[in-house]
């Protein structure tokens, strides 16, 4: 035998079994050892004053009461009874299984299967057993015509054929003895047939740094393959013009800001082609970095352009760049230019009168050539789509990209989530930006306490912005939809103030207009959906109202609060809702305890996990067999310091220690 060999070869396998399988991705007999549970039953039984509520057990007890079904119509019954374990009587309920009642005799011992509710000290039943083997059992995902049971036998037939014997080590010595991890063989067989959960951790524990370990080895690879073949350009800046534009700054930049820079400047002038990501939290001064990154790039002569995803987005880093520096040559490009504006900043470009310029995707259209592009910028990368950004770097010799984002992520999750990415961290805030009071109220407190508050407020100059989740009616949630705030604010305030609506199905330039309007005190009351989360600076905006908030993640809740506490007032957040979960409560209470996004990024992904935070689709991430970038975090860390600390070495794959990784690496993710 193999482990290459088809399933077909096992014993108890015919052709029908090996379609279902196959459906399973299950075609060799590796894939079939590879094929891990995703949980474990475990029917070791417990004494009931052990138990917790909740709790998936085995209980084991005598008969006391002869088992009765009662119905409620055709297709619903429960099937109830109770056992006595020492002193305990226990109420034990099987739903829509009366057949069960043949099982349950008058002073019988049974043990019993189920979850645990310590409140009513019963037990809602899953099955009866008549006999447990192994009290830990495996679980595995299965499909109609391939039975748990089958599958378990199948793997047992496997194993008892000799294929645990074929299984070939991995890992390194160095590593397995580092890190205490058990050998291949029996972490294999372990995730199957565990003699205790102790054994089953550990298996797991190993299984999981593989699949990590390897990972990560090859995204050192692809980027180690990205610098070799991509040939980047020398960004000669002035480092004394860079250093007089820092000391004619209005402010000091922070730790992180700095820390930042330098690690994006040292880029540039390497010679090898930047592609960096600078993560920061809302309002840490991401945008001051990056315009001096800019700056450098123009002091070696070189043109610098920045793509941000709206136009009025674009239109404020047009007017912060030029205030910033007077003495270049700045531009905007926009789709919603006039027809000879635009012709004028394309011949300008070209020709090289432009040193920077900002705008949309109008940046990266065919009729746009640059006549000496150095450094590319994407503010809110997430935004734009690989082809895009590609797009962007064609218009130069390849030059160098920096990408943006407000989205705190740990490190590792963002190297990890954005491949072959170097990235930058600016987790400290600048000095005076001021703390926004950030407080949770019901929605029954909104009109007598809140509303005559926000009134008050605006009296006083202050503009709002109240955020609902949704556009229209759903019949599924009961939510004020942004129509309706609208209407209701506008009845409340009356001739009081100016209220407006903006949503995301009004045309691009509807949106900028209204948004621009607000910035320039039209409007009062902004009611808008979430398409205000990004970017937009609004210094006089000093109250956000988000209704439903527990209906929003912590990050997006974090960067809608973002919004205000821009200028030189006191700042507010005010969460309304009324959460049935203990999760969105528990955001809520979160939110108003901090105000640092990693630490809410953090809880975020611990609440909802990488799937929705970064978005399968748009982050790469590939699926694992058994490990969770969230809750693996810590192994995920080890595995990649690991992997860099291999790659640092250049002739790494000639050494002897190492031939065992390279075995397991394709050529292609090493030398292609």
């Amino acid at each position: 035998m193999k482990l290459t060999d088809s399933i077909q070869f096992l014993k108890g396998v015919g052709p029908k079994s090996v379609e279902r399988y196959n459906q399973l991705g299950i075609f060799t007999v590796q894939d079939l050892l590879l094929y891990f549970p995703f949980r474990y039953d475990d029917f070791a039984a417990k004494s009931v004053f052990e138990l917790i509520d909740g709790d998936k057990t085995t209980i084991i007890g005598r008969v006391v009461t002869p088992a009765s079904v009662a119905y409620y119509g055709a297709r619903r019954n429960r099937l109830t009874f109770k056992i006595k374990q020492d002193d305990a009587v226990i109420s034990v309920s099987f739903f829509n299984q009366p057949y069960l009642q043949d099982k349950v005799e008058m002073d019988a011992e049974i043990a019993i299967y189920g979850k645990w509710d310590a409140k009513k000290l019963g037990m809602t039943g899953m099955k009866i057993l008549a006999q447990v083997d192994d009290n830990f059992q495996p679980v595995y995902h299965v499909m109609q015509g391939v039975k748990q049971s089958a599958l378990v036998t199948l793997i047992h037939t496997a194993f008892e054929a000799g294929a645990g014997e074929l299984i070939n080590e991995n890992l390194p010595d160095f590593l397995l003895v580092k890190y205490r991890l058990v050998d291949r063989k029996t972490a294999v067989h372990d995730m199957h047939f565990p003699n205790d959960e102790a054994a089953h951790h550990q298996a797991l524990r190993r299984m999981k740094f593989e699949e990590l370990f390897y990972f990560q080895l090859k995204l050192q690879a692809l980027r180690v393959k990205e610098k070799a073949i991509t040939q980047g350009t020398a960004i000669h800046f002035s480092e004394e013009k860079v250093k007089e534009k820092l000391s004619e700054l209005p402010y000091q930049l922070t730790n992180a800001q700095d820390n930042s820079l330098s690690e994006i400047l040292s880029d540039m002038a390497s010679g090898s082609h930047m592609n960096r990501l600078l993560q920061g939290d809302v309002g840490s001064g991401k945008t001051a970095v990056a315009s001096l990154a800019m700056y450098a790039a123009v002091t070696a002569g070189f043109q610098a352009a920045l793509m941000v995803p709206t136009e009025i987005l674009a239109n404020q880093h047009y007017d912060s760049l030029e205030q910033l520096f007077p003495e270049l040559e700045v531009a905007l490009l926009t789709s919603g230019m006039k027809a000879a504006d635009k012709r004028q900043v394309l011949e300008q470009l070209e020709k090289g009168t432009i040193d920077m310029i900002t705008g949309t995707h109008a940046l990266i259209q065919e009729a746009v050539n640059y006549h000496h592009l150095g450094l590319v910028i994407t503010d809110e990368q997430h935004r734009f789509g690989v082809n895009q950004r590609k797009i962007f770097r064609e218009k130069g010799q390849n030059p160098d990209v920096l990408m943006m984002t407000a989205t705190p992520i740990p490190r590792t999750l963002a190297i990890t989530a954005f491949g072959d990415m170097d990235v930058s961290v600016i987790d400290e805030l600048p000095a005076g930006r001021k703390p926004i009071t950030t407080r949770w109220v019901k929605h029954e407190q909104l009109e007598p306490q809140i509303l005559p508050w926000v009134a008050d407020e605006v009296t006083k100059g202050a503009q709002v912005y109240f955020i609902s989740p949704l556009i229209e009616e759903s019949e599924a949630m009961d939510l004020k939809n942004a129509t309706e705030l609208f209407a209701d604010l506008q009845t409340f305030f009356g001739m009081t103030a100016n209220v407006a609506l903006l949503h995301g199905k009004m045309k691009n330039a509807e949106k900028d207009e209204i948004m621009a309007d607000f910035k320039a005190k039209k409007y009062d009351v902004l009611v808008s959906t979430t398409v205000i989360e990004v970017g937009v600076n609004v210094p006089n905006a000093t109250i956000m109202v988000i209704m439903d908030a527990d209906r929003f993640g912590l990050s997006q809740l974090h960067q809608l609060r973002g919004r205000v506490g821009r200028g030189e007032k006191k700042s507010y957040t005010i969460l309304v809702a009324n959460p049935k979960s203990d999760t969105g409560k528990r955001r809520m209470q979160i939110m108003t305890e901090t105000q640092n996004g990693f630490v809410l990024a953090e809880e975020d992904l611990k609440m909802r996990g990488s799937g929705e935070i970064f978005g399968t689709r748009q982050s790469g991430l590939p699926e694992f067999s058994v490990a969770d970038i969230v809750n693996d975090y810590n192994i995920l860390e080890v595995a990649r310091q690991e992997a860099v600390e291999i790659f640092k070495d250049s002739n790494w794959s000639e050494k002897p220690e190492y031939q065992m990784i390279l075995g397991n690496l394709t050529a292609a993710d090493v030398f292609d």
